[in-house]
């Protein structure tokens, strides 16, 4: 017997924190009765679980994929809008993967999808501290001052950012490209950092996740996660 949620994450509907919001809303039934309370246990291959009135298919099989997001892809798997999903670019792969994270639409970079409840819940969760780099390119060029405004935290509308690693690696055409790394998951974070600062940002590309980079990865493509990968991402996520 295991957690209604727990199931519902582990077969790649959703993380295991929006599983339990789905519950709560009543959006899930188990032998055709709606279920409310947290922490109900079924057992799969018996209980016929639904999600939205849709059956919930268990697979075993995990994916574990590395995708280099372009521009203009939103990182849900449908858009109410008609906008291009990160779906869109792993929908060749045969299981409904959700993202670990966000990238906002029009930030570039590297992106973790899975069928994996457990993981996502787990390197999502604040406690864990996963360290994600940033290649920034901001307008004008940030005195020295204001560099080491962002690294030591900045007040947001949502509370004091915490510690930042923060560096200028070039200039270009009077803009400077900096290089953030955050441990933080909020909103837009990096963007509203260097706007508080007066220096909004002209392109935004996450290069770095964990130990996890970009290498031979092409924009818009994906790979598999090597085994001893999704083993070290487990152990950072305890």
């Amino acid at each position: 017997m295991e957690r209604l949620q727990k199931v519902i994450a582990q077969a790649g509907i959703a993380s295991r924190r929006h599983a339990e919001k789905m519950i709560t809303a009543g959006r899930v039934k188990v032998n055709g009765k709606i279920i409310t309370e947290l922490g109900t246990k079924v057992e799969v291959g018996k209980d016929k679980i639904s999600v939205d009135d849709k059956a919930l298919a268990v697979d075993t099989k995990k994916y574990y994929i590395l995708l280099n997001k372009p521009k203009g892809y939103v990182t849900t798997m449908s858009d109410p809008e008609g906008r291009k999903t990160v779906a869109d670019l792993v929908k060749d792969i045969p299981a409904r993967l959700h993202p670990i994270g966000r990238l906002d639409y029009d930030t570039e970079g590297l992106l973790l999808m899975t069928n994996d409840g457990d993981l996502t819940y787990a390197l999502t969760h604040p406690k864990h501290e996963i360290r994600k780099t940033y290649a920034v390119k901001v307008q004008d060029i940030p005195k020295d001052s204001l560099l080491e405004q962002l690294a030591r935290g900045v007040e947001l509308e949502d509370g004091m950012t915490a510690p930042a690693e923060v560096a200028m690696i070039d200039i270009v055409e009077g803009n400077a490209i900096l290089e953030i790394t955050i441990y933080e998951g909020r909103n837009r974070q990096i963007r509203r950092m260097c706007e508080k600062i007066g220096h909004p940002v002209l392109r935004l590309k996450r290069k770095r996740m964990a130990f996890l980079t970009l290498d031979k990865v092409q924009r818009g493509r994906y790979r598999y996660l090597m085994p001893r990968e999704i083993n070290e991402l487990k152990k950072l996520a305890k």
